[in-house]
Parts: C-alpha cells; structure tokens; sequence
C-alpha cells in the first residue's frame, strides 16, 4: 500500500494552511465495527455510530480487507440494485471487475477508482477476476456512498472509470506528507472525479513523526479515516489508529499526525480525508435505495420488482 505513489514527494506541487487559518477541532473519534458485504467478504463500517449531521452528504464507507487471500477464497457481491445516490469504490491493492445494467463498467485495481452515479436506478456487480480466485492475494480498498441532493435523485445514471495515474499528486511543503486528490479539489488542484454533489476525497500517505495542515473549505464537513497505522488528529493532537474517524468541527484548516513508530506491517500512516457540502435534506435509506421519503422508498422498491431498474445481462463477463 499504495499502489499510486513517487520516489521523492519534494518534486510536487506542494499545499499547506495559511498561518492564519482556523484550525478545525476534532468533536470525535469513533471506532469501525467489523462485519461482512456481499458473498463474505471482510469489512469495517467506518461511519458506524457517527451523528448523520457530521457525516452529510456522505452516507457511508467501508474498508474492505486488508486481507491476504488464499486460493479460491476472494469473494464480491451479487447482483444488486441501487437508486438514489453515488457510489464509489477505490481500489489499493488487488483487482475487481465492476459492471451495471447501464452499460457502464471495467476492471479496476492497484489505485483505480470507480465512481457510479445509481441516480434513478440501476442493478450492478462487483468481483474478482477468475485469476484472483485462482491464485488468491492481496485485497485492499474503500468503497464510498455519497447522496445526491432531490433534484439530482433520478438523473440518468453514470459511470467514471479513473486510473490510479490520473489522481492529482501534492506534498507538504517539507515532503512528510504525499496527498492524491481523488475527487473534488484541494488549495486549487482538481481531482479527476466528477462529482454532482460538491465533495472533496483525499488519500494521504504520511511519514512517521511528520504533520500535515491542509487548507479545507469552509463550507464543508471535514472526516479523517485510517486506513492503517497510528498517528493524531487535530491540533490538539487526538490519537487515532487502523479503523478510526476522527470527526473535525467548523473551521477553515485540518490537521494530521503520524506517530514517530508506526506497527511493524505498516511503515507509515495511511489516511483517507473527506469533506463535501451538506445537503441537509430529509433522507430516507434502507438497503440499496437512498430517498427523501418513505413514499420514494416503496415506489424504488416496486421499480426494482418490476424491472425497471434494468435487467442483468445474460452475459456479463465474470
């Protein structure tokens, strides 16, 4: 981990908070239970038990993995609707194949990131290339739901296949932190995702005893995740660890710290940021389908009953 990185982050654009930036302060840290998605494969809820208020518009996000595969074991999902909403899932290491009943899918792996708009609805799959099940290996990623506002809710849907090469690479100005904008922007610099609802998603790789202070938009939330090792969170410094969320408060800056030891399997801190624009609707989700309503709930249901959310292929190359 990770696949997308370069030999000397000194060569990058370099970003950091102005001295006089509020610094956001962290009102929590929570801990992801573990559980299972799909056919059983591995994964931490990380948004569990967070006030929705914080976490708006992002709705939630898995980790899956990192677990190491033995022949015949890896394992995806089956075929399944979605309405109502984005999702996302960013691959760091291993393979997954990825289609939908729009047309719209591929093959991601090693810093890959499929974005799908579901908008007013669509069936999809995620798995395993067979050569994955054949040999076993490694398998790492996150997979995001971000909601769209009503008047975006029953758009056509979209697929975004971007390539780990394609993500803005950035530093710190001493080079302790390597930071991939994946979508959204961050002091200017413009990820390729497209996005409906305004978000900014950032993974960032920093060096045992280094700090990063990024310049964040006022206007949005503001979440740290750790994907692996230890370090802190906000000026006042909060620990943190593998499986935790820091929840940032009001303010135009964020902060993170990676502890001057990390474990042994992992020689730095591995941290995704999130921020977007809340958009402080009603929602109503249950299962694949995230609504404004109860009514618009049934009504998803019954168009997926129907058909009309599209049909699988007959077939679909897995």
């Amino acid at each position: 981990m990770p696949a997308v990185t370069v030999e000397n982050p000194l060569t990058l654009p370099k970003v950091a908070a102005s001295g006089d930036a509020a610094a956001r302060p962290v009102l929590a840290v929570t801990t992801a239970p573990s559980g299972f998605e799909g056919e059983g494969f591995p994964v931490r809820r990380a948004f569990a038990g967070i006030n929705y208020k914080y976490l708006d518009p992002f709705i939630m996000m898995d980790q899956m993995g990192e677990v190491e595969y033995a022949a015949g074991e890896p394992k995806g999902t089956p075929w399944h609707p979605h309405r109502g909403f984005e999702t996302v899932t960013y691959l760091i290491d291993g393979s997954f194949i990825h289609q939908d009943s729009n047309g719209g899918g591929g093959t991601i792996q090693n810093g890959d990131t499929q974005w799908m708009t579901a908008g007013s609805g669509l069936l999809h799959i995620e798995a395993p290339p067979e050569s994955l099940v054949m040999s076993g290996g490694l398998f790492h990623g996150l997979q995001l739901w971000v909601n769209l506002p009503k008047a975006d809710k029953m758009m056509d849907p979209r697929y975004q296949d971007i390539r780990g090469g394609q993500v803005q690479l950035l530093a710190s100005p001493d080079g302790g932190a390597l930071l991939r904008v994946i979508a959204g922007e961050l002091d200017g610099h413009e990820g390729p995702g497209i996005t409906h609802t305004p978000i900014t998603m950032i993974h960032a790789t920093v060096r045992p005893g280094a700090e990063v202070t990024l310049p964040w938009r006022e206007d949005f939330n503001g979440l740290a995740y750790v994907l692996a090792g230890r370090g802190s969170a906000g000026a006042e410094r909060r620990p943190v660890h593998m499986g935790q969320t820091a929840v940032f408060g009001a303010g135009s800056s964020l902060t993170v710290r990676a502890d001057e030891k990390q474990d042994g399997n992992t020689p730095d801190l591995e941290v995704v940021l999130l921020g977007g624009r809340p958009i402080r609707e009603p929602m109503a989700h249950y299962g694949p389908f995230v609504m404004n309503s109860q009514a618009e709930l049934k009504q998803a249901f019954e168009d997926f009953q129907a058909g009309r959310l599209g049909t699988v292929p007959a077939v679909h190359g897995m």
